[in-house]
């Protein structure tokens, strides 16, 4: 396994070794060694799995309370992910990690507790998976406006179109009034 820590250190970008002949192919999506090497909890409480149409924009979501890390990873078709950070004391306050996961790159990404996340799909549909580390917590669950001024996210969404969103995405909070991690 590959692990590369990006500009905000805690957010990790995790290529597994990929074994393929003309069967198919094997990798490891856990590894509770590996992954404690990189300082990834081991122990993960629920598991998620989405189905989205393209141009389906899902987030940034989180928990203020029973804040959840988020390992994700994409099985079916592509998306653009992105995690940003909420913790008022990190020298990263406030700054975004985008990358590419696909079922092509079997790239996962591990998301800390304290970060809003969310994805864009890229391809015709993509079926998202990922393991939590705390149980959803709706009165705890809150909603960083997808594109807020202040954070910039570069979403790679086609000129002249429109995110497809839910109504909680669509009225998400800024990120001068969202409730950020002490």
């Amino acid at each position: 396994m590959k692990i590369t820590r990006t500009h905000i250190n805690d957010v990790l970008l995790l290529d597994p070794v990929v074994h393929g002949d003309a069967r198919g192919f094997f990798f490891e999506v856990w590894n509770q060694k590996t992954f404690a090497s990189a300082g990834i909890p081991d122990v993960f409480v629920q598991d998620n799995h989405s189905r989205s149409v393209q141009g389906t924009l899902r987030g940034l979501h989180y928990q203020i309370k029973q804040s959840q890390g988020k390992l994700v990873r994409v099985i079916a078709g592509s998306v653009f992910d992105v995690a940003v950070d909420l913790r008022r004391h990190s020298p990263t306050f406030g700054q975004w990690v985008g990358a590419t996961l696909s079922e092509s790159n079997h790239r996962m990404m591990w998301v800390p507790p304290g970060f809003a996340h969310g994805f864009y799909v890229t391809t015709p549909y993509a079926e998202f998976v990922y393991k939590c580390t705390d149980f959803y917590a709706q009165p705890h669950e809150r909603t960083l406006q997808w594109n807020d001024p202040d954070v910039g996210i570069e979403w790679p969404i086609p000129s002249g179109s429109e995110p497809i969103l839910s109504d909680k995405d669509r009225h998400g909070t800024l990120f001068k009034q969202t409730d950020c991690f002490e």
